[in-house]
């Protein structure tokens, strides 16, 4: 079997089970108290270290506990941060695989978007990717079980980005995920003014209204946006800070969100 190993195991989060699934298990608990509403059909999370970005992701996932056995399937959508695309990459994999064990990859629904012509297929787009990884070990921590479909976003195309997820939507089993981080190195106050500005334009489903310096997933996130305006549904945001508030200084900051749509 192919398998994509962990790369950012021991850097981003702990390469350590049980530690892994302690601080997993903390962020998530920590995120309840912001964690309203119906689980959502898509969610927009950061993917910086843990120790960073953990807390807002965790107010994300926290969303998904009621629906911990529905959902069967995963599309998770992400930057590539490394190699150059003009489109969207399948990693060519069976499996991803974290300290918490595999991933299998849900090849059916693979087959369903490898004909269109933004996708194609880059294991060198996903090895050392950490947009998509980070995601895995809280998945694994807040499904029962699920199979994947990974793909890392380049170029500007969200129409070609919403094609995709249209294609994969599905139903109720179905999670769209998209991996995405706000402003990068404004000083604390300048940041909170751009991510409050990023986090109107994702709640009014606007993705015309996101500059390119807005969010580093912003391709991703902009065909996510355009594809649930389409289908008239409703975004919110569920916690907005930066690593000014979680672990950093203030004087350059990351921004992070997670935003549930429903």
């Amino acid at each position: 079997m192919n398998v994509r190993p962990s790369a950012v195991a021991g850097t981003f989060y702990p390469d350590v089970p049980e530690q892994l699934r302690t601080s997993v298990r903390q962020h998530i608990e920590g995120g309840r108290s912001r964690a309203h509403g119906p689980a959502p059909k898509a969610l927009i999370v950061p993917h910086a270290g843990y120790v960073y970005s953990g807390p807002v992701a965790g107010s994300g996932y926290a969303l998904l506990e009621s629906k911990r056995s529905e959902i069967r399937r995963v599309v998770l959508l992400g930057p590539a941060h490394f190699v150059p695309l003009d489109g969207l990459a399948l990693p060519g994999a069976d499996a991803f695989v974290t300290p918490l064990g595999e991933v299998p990859i849900d090849k059916d629904a693979e087959g369903q978007v490898a004909s269109l012509p933004q996708v194609v297929t880059s294991s060198a787009a996903h090895a050392r990717e950490h947009s998509l990884e980070v995601q895995l070990p809280f998945l694994q921590e807040v499904l029962t079980a699920f199979e994947l479909v990974a793909m890392a976003v380049g170029g500007d195309n969200m129409e070609e980005v919403a094609e995709v997820i249209d294609v994969l939507w599905g139903g109720d089993e179905t999670l769209i995920l998209v991996s995405s981080d706000l402003s990068h190195y404004s000083d604390y106050e300048t940041a909170r003014r751009l991510d409050q500005q990023t986090a109107q334009a994702i709640e009014e489903l606007r993705p015309e209204d996101l500059g390119q310096e807005a969010a580093c997933g912003g391709v991703a996130l902009k065909g996510l946006l355009l594809a649930s305006r389409r289908r008239g549904l409703a975004a919110k945001t569920v916690d907005l800070r930066n690593s000014g508030d979680t672990a950093g200084p203030r004087d350059q900051v990351v921004g992070y969100g997670s935003f549930a749509i429903a």
